[in-house]
């Protein structure tokens, strides 16, 4: 056996190989795994100032060879918990994955894998003790990353960070790699301590998966439902209106006399049309037929006055011959039969940021929530409630509010007909008409309610959620553009739950949950243009496989994601649940009173007798048929001063949590979805506050006032018992965990946030023009802490 010189870098490891060329000289000594990838190179260094360094004198006796089988002896492959059809395409060892912690360039070594569900790094440490997660995700973990929900992927060439576009990937392999998600989280992985070939293979494989055009038959979800066991996943107590029993009993529920259309259950009508659905009981099966959807009144929800709201898509330019004006005055009319003949009409395209509008002001809102590291972080927060301001995203959401009440003043206080309008008829459409829904019906203020209006408008309303969330990054022209329409749906809700938080029954922790859940490739709520796709492409795949009919899980199956503790945070426990009494109170005539403000749904509405004043009731209803569907069609916009001092009126009333809600739409009330956008950011968590903090101690308080109700009606009913049986009160259950709380809860686990985030005093003062903000205290500190 031959000998020669080895230094000790051959020795070291090739992942600390940067650390050893940091100290020739110094003795060697075998760090723990967990130890190793959180010393950096600054920390190693030994400082010798002008000290020569010593000439190597170590000499070994055993060869390379032995030593690396004797050192790093044969690991066994790490990957994560796969899901039932869920398969590895590649992979790489080692990767280092870096904190968002400034330009410390600290970080854990692990493995990164791509599959064809997600982008995951596994850690080389093995945790010293389990960490309590109360809000853990069963489908994937805080490392993970679904396919869909990568947005954008960056290379990192010579400290320049450059955008990866499909031309991209042949060059050179990066540095580093930076992933920003959809869900704002960011990843960076470091490349340079894997091999070459082994760190080009896993940088060209996530850019490929993740961002090249791809079929929906390649989607997750088909490989997870062709190998799960058979199961019922339908949610018991959501109603998917996906049948005609569905339709007929919200029909009943809101006392509407229209009309269900079956005919189309095999899409014989219309593609664009859902299987069922509702529309004015004067629109003929020739109306229906003539084109296909387009223009079709379809019904949305009836006011308990008899009024009702419908949507539509537009028409094109009317033809010389005036067939399509002519079809178009017959739905309007239809429309106006409902109710005695009032109609506005309300064009949502003319009066509503266009879908690319919506695409260009989210694109420059989410920069400011993807941070690199904190320096990014404090440079942005100089200007940073100005430049938010300036994307326009916080007042497209105030826009689609302000018209929401507009058309909710239509219906409370008009008791007009509204028939509202765009080009397809299935975005702004859907968001206008939930909102309305929810304002004046408390049904859909509940958890099970806003998931079946959800089902209702979006799902069976075809929004096209493929399209629009961008699920398959195709760039065809066939494909309609990408823009976050349902979450610009979610944050104005988000807007109402903010505001009159007892009114609703979940939480806005349910509303961001839900946000993630679009880019999860398993549920078919998000999956698919419309239910004719829907159904074609699950037909296709089940005779592929040659098997039953596939069944994708609901995304209101929430026991897929997360177990019952996990789905307590979805209810929101300052909940006022409805008494039964309330009936009761319900019967003063209030309603009449705002019925007589309107005027002439409520003066010339029909006696109860048949034929009592039925002559003159006809011809002013003859009357009234052209001239105020012609004065409302005349403008489209309703006075701001007649909206303002109908939200002025409704705030003088009794606040009535399961009555009519308005939301404040004044300067600082339209808010920031802080839990969303700011949850992976660590300079700006409140540790122990926040309303996180708040919530949880009012539900603490909550459950102990529950306690004591309980020990109260157990001592009633031992009356008769009373001397011998003594209520011994005991400490008061307070659990004050919640004042150790992260403002991020629960998404954000604790152990991220152990450092204190702060300012350099050499960043603040180059920052801050003018101030003395910095020399108030502590002038001779080095850092300003802010926690």
């Amino acid at each position: 056996m031959s000998s020669r010189f080895i230094s000790p870098a051959e020795i070291l490891p090739q992942r600390r190989g940067p650390a050893a060329g940091a100290f020739p000289g110094a003795r060697l000594e075998r760090l723990p795994d967990g130890l190793s990838g959180l010393i950096s190179a600054e920390m190693l260094s030994l400082g010798g100032g002008g000290v020569k360094p010593t000439k190597p004198s170590f000499v070994s006796y055993v060869t390379p060879e032995e030593i690396k089988s004797e050192k790093e002896p044969s690991k066994k492959e790490k990957h994560p918990d796969l899901l039932p059809g869920e398969v590895i395409f590649c992979s790489a060892d080692p990767v280092l994955k870096h904190t968002q912690d400034d330009l410390s360039q600290r970080g854990i070594f692990g493995t990164l894998l791509c599959t064809n569900f997600r982008v995951s790094f596994v850690s080389d440490e093995t945790p010293l003790e389990e960490m309590t997660q109360h809000f853990k995700n069963k489908l994937y973990g805080e490392n993970d990353i679904p396919l869909m929900c990568v947005d954008n992927i960056y290379g990192v060439y010579d400290e320049k960070k450059k955008l990866m576009t499909k031309g991209m990937l042949k060059n050179k392999c990066p540095s580093k790699m930076i992933i920003h998600c959809k869900d704002l989280r960011v990843f960076q992985f470091c490349l340079t301590y894997t091999k070459e070939e082994d760190a080009k293979k896993i940088f060209q494989g996530i850019a490929h998966h993740c961002l090249e055009p791809k079929s929906l038959k390649c989607v997750f979800a088909f490989s997870y439902v062709a190998s799960r066991n058979p199961e019922v996943q339908r949610s018991q107590r959501t109603v998917m209106f996906d049948s005609k029993e569905d339709w007929t009993q919200e029909m009943k529920r809101t006392k509407a006399n229209l009309r269900i259309v079956t005919e189309n259950e095999n899409f014989e009508f219309s593609m664009r049309l859902p299987k069922f659905f509702i529309i004015p009981a004067a629109v003929t099966d020739e109306d229906i037929s003539k084109f296909p959807g387009k223009g079709l009144p379809v019904w949305c929800w009836s006011h308990h006055s008899g009024c009702a709201m419908f949507k539509a898509s537009t028409l094109p330019v009317p033809q010389e011959d005036g067939l399509m004006q002519g079809y178009m005055e017959r739905m309007l009319h239809a429309v106006a039969h409902t109710h005695l003949y009032s109609l506005k009409l309300e064009d949502l395209s003319e009066t509503l940021p266009t879908i690319q509008d919506i695409q260009q002001s989210y694109n420059k809102f989410k920069q400011f929530f993807l941070i690199d590291n904190s320096t990014d972080f404090w440079v942005s927060d100089v200007k940073w409630f100005s430049s938010l301001e300036n994307t326009g995203w916080l007042d497209i959401i105030r826009q689609c509010l302000q018209k929401a009440v507009e058309v909710v003043e239509c219906l409370e206080k008009e008791n007009t007909n509204v028939l509202i309008m765009e080009e397809e008829g299935t975005d702004l459409c859907c968001v206008i008409s939930s909102l309305v829904q929810i304002m004046l019906d408390p049904h859909f203020r509940t958890l099970t309610g806003f998931q079946g209006l959800v089902q209702k408008e979006w799902v069976a309303g075809c929004h096209a959620f493929l399209d629009r969330c961008n699920h398959l990054y195709q760039k065809d022209k066939e494909c309609q553009s990408p823009s976050p329409v349902f979450l610009l749906f979610l944050e104005c809700v988000w807007q109402l739950v903010q505001q009159h938080s007892p009114a609703f029954q979940f939480s806005e922790t349910y509303l961001t949950v839900l946000s993630d859940s679009i880019h999860v490739p398993i549920f078919s709520t998000f999956l698919f243009n419309s239910a004719y796709q829907r159904e074609s492409t699950m037909k296709a795949e089940a005779q592929h496989l040659q098997r039953g009919p596939l069944n994708c899980p609901a995304v209101w199956d929430w026991s897929v994601q997360f177990d019952c503790k996990a789905q307590e945070l979805f209810i929101n426990p300052l909940y006022a649940d409805k008494l039964k009494q309330d009936k009761v109170i319900r019967k003063v005539p209030r309603a009449k009173h705002q019925r007589q403000l309107s005027l002439p749904s409520s003066a010339f509405k029909t006696p109860p007798k048949k034929g009592f004043f039925k002559d003159e009731t006809e011809s002013l209803k003859k009357m009234l048929r052209v001239k105020r569907i012609s004065r409302w069609m005349a403008s489209p916009d309703s006075p701001a001063a007649a909206t303002r001092e109908f939200y002025e009126a409704w705030q003088r009333r009794p606040l009535d949590y399961h009555g009519l809600l308005l939301p404040c739409l004044d300067g600082p009330a339209v808010r920031l979805w802080m839990q969303r956008y700011l949850r992976w950011i660590p300079e700006v968590q409140i540790l122990g506050g926040g309303s996180v903090a708040i919530t949880s101690m009012l539900a603490e308080l909550l459950s102990q006032v529950q306690d004591l109700r309980r020990e109260l009606d157990l001592r009633s009913c031992w009356e008769t018992e009373a001397e011998s049986f003594q209520l011994r009160p005991g400490p008061l259950a307070l659990n004050r965990t919640s004042l150790r709380l992260s403002s991020s809860f629960p998404f954000a686990s604790n152990r991220n946030w152990t450092f204190k985030p702060a300012i350099p005093t050499s960043l603040l003062q180059s920052l801050m023009v003018s101030d003395k903000l910095a020399s108030q205290e502590d002038e001779t500190t080095e850092v300003i802490s802010l926690v």
